[in-house]
């Protein structure tokens, strides 16, 4: 153990990937964890994730979870089943978002036998889970034995997420988790920090810039229009959590100002409807715009034309409906989920068009599509691709490129190490080259189960 003057830092997982984010902060006498993600790639689950963590997991003290998408907390029910009996501490809109996510995820891994999953993705480790959460509001303080103090920030990367300032030895540590693609059709703007000391931050677009939010509303609704004009059938991969509401969100501002027809648009993923009910729950998390929308009575996630298609036969039905229409489904990146029924369906067809709209990890079935596949293999049958695909990177959840450095720049004269990390090797090669040059700063980019020790 380090002295109590100086902290050590472990990059245990989530450094030179996207995914599986998973920290461990040791010092006088106590082990506090940031993230317990999946490690994500062409499946679900990589099985690198069966890997015993490189930690004593009964040893944690706490686990602090910046927010709520499956790379951040997908590996709870494994530390669980590993020995963890610490405390869980999340924003208030996590911990709700999160049972619902940790409950589909363990519905499609306990179906893993081989990696004997369907003892760890139990409901009963769940519940575990659950039981051992607490919440804390944005800039509320949390004092733990031997001098720290934590606090979270809100990070506008999805609803709920968070920064987690750090506090120890008149020593301010943040770790950023995901940080937002700001100004967001629904959430506050990412908080500025200042008097940071070390930073562990994200790097998922450190290496290139999104277009401008006006921008990408006008390519949604160019998309959408040309879609219907050919009569075809628009599918969009999307991720459940936070991109399908925000899609919700433009569509309905869309429609019910003319700016795109009314047509048949079916959100086809339980998952993201059960996170649309979680969503209006917490409606005083969204920023102003939204709630002022909602108070004076409208909606922000139905329009005319919109179906929300549960069961299995009524996505299926989806295809006996005759263009124009639109396909919201999961996944994301088509590494699994509706989706890749309906890509099997439609990508064969010049008239239709498959729009991308957020991150495509290598090795993803999206990652193909998005670099230019002329045909793929989904689910054992190779299928052509002859459909339109067109590309909006402007509604990612995370800041871009110039972004991330204008986020440090606020509190770069404090700064005496920044660690980057959650991006590809060149994203994050990239920004924390930025950062040197720009600012002066001294970035790094450590590797995954690599130690740090910093002074404080």
């Amino acid at each position: 153990m380090v002295n109590e003057n100086k902290l050590k830092i472990t990059f245990c997982s989530g450094a030179g990937t996207v995914t599986g984010a998973n920290f461990l902060l040791e010092g006088n006498e106590k082990k506090f964890l940031i993230d317990c993600g999946l490690i994500q790639g062409e499946k679900l689950a990589d099985d690198m994730n069966w890997i015993p963590f490189p930690y004593d997991a009964s040893a944690i003290d706490i686990l602090f979870i910046t927010h709520a998408h499956i790379d951040h907390i997908g590996r709870i029910p494994k530390l669980i089943s590993e020995g963890f009996k610490g405390r869980i501490i999340s924003s208030i809109p996590t911990k709700d978002i999160a049972e619902v996510m940790l409950a589909d995820t363990a519905h499609i891994l306990s179906r893993d036998i081989e990696h004997e999953l369907d003892k760890i993705y139990t409901a009963d480790n769940i519940k575990k889970a659950m039981s051992l959460w607490e919440t804390l509001e944005y800039s509320q303080k949390l004092n733990v034995d031997h001098g720290f103090q934590f606090s979270f920030k809100d990070a506008g990367h999805i609803l709920g997420s968070a920064m987690l300032e750090i506090f120890y030895n008149d020593k301010k540590i943040v770790f950023t988790g995901d940080l937002g693609n700001s100004p967001s059709p629904l959430l506050p703007d990412t908080e500025d920090l200042k008097g940071v000391d070390y930073m562990v931050m994200e790097s998922c677009y450190g290496d290139r810039n999104h277009e401008k939010r006006q921008e990408r509303k006008i390519k949604l609704a160019e998309v959408m229009n040309d879609n219907y004009n050919r009569k075809g059938t628009l599918i969009i991969p999307t991720f459940s959590l936070e991109r399908t509401q925000e899609l919700l969100y433009e569509m309905d501002t869309m429609v019910n100002n003319k700016i795109i027809p009314v047509m048949p648009v079916f959100l086809d993923s339980p998952l993201s409807i059960k996170l649309t009910d979680v969503y209006l729950k917490f409606d005083k998390y969204f920023n102003k715009t939204a709630q002022d929308i909602i108070k004076g009575g409208g909606s922000i996630f139905t329009f005319p034309g919109l179906k929300e298609t549960v069961e299995t036969d009524e996505s299926k039905a989806i295809l006996h409906v005759l263009g124009p229409k639109i396909i919201i489904a999961g996944s994301g990146m088509s590494n699994g989920g509706r989706i890749l029924h309906h890509e099997i369906n439609y990508l064969p067809n010049a008239n239709n068009t498959i729009l991308l709209t957020g991150y495509q990890s290598f090795g993803t079935l999206g990652r193909l599509i998005y670099d230019g596949a002329k045909k793929v293999h989904i689910m054992g049958q190779e299928i052509k691709i002859r459909a339109k695909v067109a590309l909006i990177s402007g509604y990612s959840g995370h800041k871009d490129s110039d972004r991330l450095v204008e986020f440090v720049e606020k509190t770069a004269p404090t700064l005496k190490k920044v660690f980057v990390v959650m991006g590809e090797p060149k994203s994050s090669m990239f920004l924390a080259q930025k950062l040197r040059d720009n600012l002066g700063v001294k970035a790094f980019t450590p590797i995954a189960g690599e130690s740090v020790t910093i002074d404080c």
